[in-house]
């Protein structure tokens, strides 16, 4: 069993910003930003490559209403998953991290030189 899926049946404890019977929002124990948020389904599933439109329909409204419910929906925030281990994924759960609460900066994605990539 994958580390979400223990705090989702609260094996673990986690600092639980916002949930219902389908996802489950809390801030991450390694914030990157002032506000960072971790965005699951409570269903496991092992990253965005096996999202079903129907639980991102559901996500979406759910991710809106914790930028609302921490008070970063007017100002802004910026909402990211990764997939795989080239995309920086560490846990294989489904998860999207929900940062705000200051102006992000866009500098740290890679290391490599992009040229000649495409």
């Amino acid at each position: 069993m994958c580390i979400f899926c223990k705090i989702i049946k609260h094996e673990i404890p986690s600092n639980i910003i916002l949930e219902n019977d389908d996802f489950l929002a809390f801030h991450d124990i390694n914030p990157k930003a002032p506000i960072h948020i971790l965005v699951i389904p409570k269903l496991h599933v092992d990253s965005f490559n096996e999202a079903t439109p129907k639980i991102m329909q559901n996500m979406t409204t759910f991710m809106q209403n914790v930028a609302k419910e921490v008070h970063i929906d007017k100002s802004g925030y910026r909402v990211i998953t990764n997939v795989g281990d080239d995309g920086g994924q560490e846990v294989k759960h489904l998860h999207f991290h929900l940062l705000g609460g200051a102006k992000l900066a866009w500098s740290h994605l890679s290391d490599s030189d992009p040229k000649g990539k495409f």
